[in-house]
This record gives C-alpha cells, structure tokens and sequence, in this order.
C-alpha cells in the first residue's frame, strides 16, 4: 500500500477497480483546513484523464510494472505492432493507447514494453530520439534577432519550435518528455 502523499508523476496504483498512472501530483494547503493532494491521472486501460484530489493519508494499491525491451515493427490500421527482443513474441497495441509515443519512434525503434500482469499497458520511449526534418519554413537571411525560432514538422508528424538555422532534411535530437528540440544530430 501507499500513501497518497508518496504519490509522484510516472507512478501506476490501483483505485476502485481502474489502473491509474499518476501525470502530475501536487500538495495543496488551503487557508484554512486540510492539507490535498492534488492530481492529474490517466485510466491505463481507457486512456482517459481527469484531475482529483487525495487527503494525503489515503492508501492505494501500488501496481507492479513490469518493463520488456522492445522494438516498434509497423502500424496498420488502428494496431501498431511491436515485437520482444529477448523472445521474439510480437505484441499489437491498439493505436489509442500509444499515440504520443509514435510519434517519437521510427519502425524498428528499440522501445520498452510495460506489463500489468500478462496486459499490455503502454511503451516507453527513449528520453531523447534522433528525428529528420520532413517540413519547415526556409530560413530568413539576417533574421536572427528575435531568436524565437519556428515551426518544423519532422518525419513522424510531429510538430517542434526549432532555431531559425534548422532546414528541411537535418536530423535533431528531440527530447521526448518535454517535446522539444535539444540540437542537431
């Protein structure tokens, strides 16, 4: 069991029936009254979110995730296949429950598959991928003293703030937590 004060963002417990991973947790101390925790959590099956509040000596079933490594085969329709490294066992996982992450992984991306029992429950990826620019704005000669940069679309679709130096076919390096370019490859 754990308490809801020891909850943190990454963490996975069960609660009225549902797997649930923690996104963001806050203590909150009101003027008056008692201390909350305050949380945004994702359903792990649905993939829905919703924002709550814990008192902090309320206790959860802490889940046991197991992690696999893996590599991202190919998406077809609404399954995106993946297959274990150590076994060779492949794995569909519907498109829904792993959208973010495909965005940061090419095919035979090594990723790591997490377990709730013998249930698929999501993919981790790397914290920083290696990506090319497919689109982005030609570069301005001499515009280089706002710095705020640009919009660039890179091969997954995935869309980042770059410098105004980066054109179409470089290859960045994106960290994936935050969603941003870090430099060039």
């Amino acid at each position: 069991m754990i308490e809801a004060s020891k909850l943190k963002a990454g963490m996975t417990f069960e609660a009225e029936g549902k797997l649930i991973r923690v996104l963001e947790a806050s203590h909150h101390k009101p003027g008056k009254g008692n201390t909350i925790m305050r949380m945004k959590l994702r359903d792990v099956r649905t993939g829905s979110t919703f924002d709550t509040t814990y008192r902090p000596d309320e206790k959860f079933e802490q889940a046991i995730i197991e992690t696999v490594p893996a590599q991202y085969l190919y998406k077809m329709d609404d399954t995106a296949y993946f297959m274990n490294t150590d076994t060779y066992d492949q794995y569909e996982i519907p498109v829904a429950n792993v959208e973010q992450e495909l965005l940061y992984i090419l095919e035979n991306s090594d990723v790591k598959i997490q377990f709730y029992g013998s249930e698929v429950i999501g993919v981790t990826v790397p914290t920083t991928v290696e990506l090319t620019v497919a689109e982005t704005q030609p570069s301005i000669k001499g515009a280089t003293v706002t710095g705020s940069g640009k919009p660039a679309t890179l091969e997954t679709g995935l869309v980042v703030n770059v410098p105004d130096f980066i054109e179409a076919g470089q290859k960045l390096i994106i960290n994936t937590a935050e969603g941003t370019y870090v430099s060039r490859a």
